[in-house]
C-alpha cells in the first residue's frame, strides 16, 4: 500500500520530476518498461490473482482487493465490474507502463504501474501475499516492451479546468436538469450549456445542488459506519475510475487524513484539500440519484459518495443521511 503520508509523487515533486520519471530511474535495476494498453494489460492480470488495486488524485486514494476479472474493452472507455474491483478505464491517458519488483522491509514488493502523458499515475496492481508470484515473471514478460531505456516524453500536466457557469443560463439549466433520466446525460447537459459540473453545480443552487460544509465528508463516513448503510465512493482520475460498493466500518483520522481502513477496501481522503462539498440530487428511472461530492481548491474532483439504488431501503436510508448533512450556511452560523 502507498503511505498517504508520502507518496512517490510527493517525492518526485521534490526532485521536480514527474512520478513517471522517478520510476524510470530504475530501469534495469527494479523497474521493468510495459506496454500500457489496458487491452494488453487487463487479461494478463487476471494470472496473477488476488491483488490490491489503487487509483488515486492528488487529494484521495482508493485500494480494493479482489481480482482483475470481466474486462470489457473500448477504445474510449474499457471496464472490469465484478463484486470486487470496479474499475471505468479511459485508454487515451494510458501511456507509459511500468512493472517494479523492489526488495522493502516487508519483503519483495511486486507492482504494475500505469502513468499518463504528465508523467502521473493513472491506476497501480499490487501483489499481496496471497497473489499468484509464480506468474509474474510470465506476467511482465508478455507485456515487457523491446526498448527498455528510451527516456518517457513528459508533457506539461494540463491544470484543472477552473469551475464554468453562466449564471444567466440559471433558468435554462434548472428546466434541463429536470427532464434528466439518466447520471449520464448530466455532463451532456452540461457541455451543452457550455458550463462544467461544479459551474453548473453552483449556478443551480437547493434543491438541485445544496452547499454543504468541508466537514461533512466525516459526519457521512461516520454515520454510514454507524447504521451500516452500504455506499457507493468513486475516486478518479483522467484515466481511470476505482469505485466501491457496500459498506464502511474503521473511520480513523491520522492528521489531515480521513481514512476507512476495512479487510478488502482503503480510502484515504485529505480533509484540507477539500474547498466545497455538495449534495446533489439528478433524477434516474430508478429514482433520484443522490450524491455528495468534493472538489479541491481549483474546481478538481476529489470524490463522490452515492447511495445504492438497487437498494430501495439503503437508498432511503442514504437519502436521510444526506438530508442531515448541515449546508455551508448553517455551519457557518451555527
Amino acid at each position: 500500500m502507498e503511505n498517504p503520508k508520502m507518496r512517490d509523487r510527493d517525492l518526485a515533486d521534490k526532485l521536480g520530476i514527474s512520478e513517471a520519471e522517478l520510476v524510470a530511474a530504475t530501469l534495469g535495476e527494479t523497474a521493468t518498461r510495459i506496454v500500457a494498453d489496458p487491452d494488453r494489460i487487463m487479461p494478463a492480470l487476471t494470472r496473477l490473482g488476488e491483488v490490491m488495486a489503487l487509483t488515486r488524485n492528488e487529494s484521495c486514494v482508493i485500494e480494493k482487493v479482489g481480482h482483475y476479472d470481466n474486462y470489457t474493452s473500448g477504445e474510449h472507455a474499457a471496464m472490469i465490474v465484478n463484486q470486487e474491483i470496479d474499475l471505468r478505464i479511459f485508454p487515451n491517458h494510458w501511456v507509459q507502463g511500468f512493472a517494479i519488483e523492489q526488495e522493502t522491509e516487508r519483503g519483495m514488493r511486486r507492482t504494475i504501474q500505469v502513468f499518463d502523458a504528465a508523467g502521473d499515475a493513472v491506476h497501480k496492481v499490487f501483489l499481496r501475499d496471497g497473489s499468484n508470484a509464480d506468474a509474474w515473471a510470465g506476467v511482465v514478460e508478455e507485456l515487457r516492451l523491446e526498448d527498455q531505456f528510451d527516456a518517457p516524453e513528459i508533457v506539461p500536466r494540463k491544470p484543472v479546468e477552473p469551475a464554468k457557469g453562466r449564471p444567466d443560463q440559471a433558468e435554462r439549466l434548472r428546466a434541463e436538469w429536470d427532464k434528466l433520466t439518466d447520471t449520464h446525460q448530466f455532463l451532456i447537459m452540461t457541455r451543452r450549456l457550455k458550463m462544467n459540473r461544479l459551474g453548473a453545480y453552483r449556478v443551480a443552487g437547493a434543491p438541485y445542488a445544496r452547499r454543504l460544509a468541508p466537514g461533512v465528508i466525516d459526519t457521512l463516513l461516520s454515520k454510514a459506519a454507524e447504521t451500516a448503510i452500504p455506499i457507493m465512493v468513486f475516486v478518479g482520475n483522467a484515466g481511470c475510475i476505482e469505485i466501491h460498493t457496500g459498506p464502511v466500518n474503521r473511520i480513523v483520522e491520522m492528521g489531515p487524513w480521513i481514512n476507512v481502513l476495512d479487510p478488502g477496501f482503503d480510502l484515504h481522503l485529505r480533509r484540507d484539500h477539500v474547498a466545497e462539498v455538495y449534495a446533489v440530487t439528478k433524477s434516474t428511472r430508478r429514482g433520484d440519484a443522490i450524491s455528495v461530492e468534493a472538489f479541491d481548491s481549483a474546481g478538481g474532483l476529489i470524490a463522490q459518495f452515492f447511495g445504492v439504488l438497487r437498494d430501495e431501503g439503503a437508498a432511503q436510508a442514504w437519502s436521510a443521511l444526506v438530508a442531515d448533512l448541515a449546508t455551508l450556511d448553517a455551519e457557518v452560523t451555527a
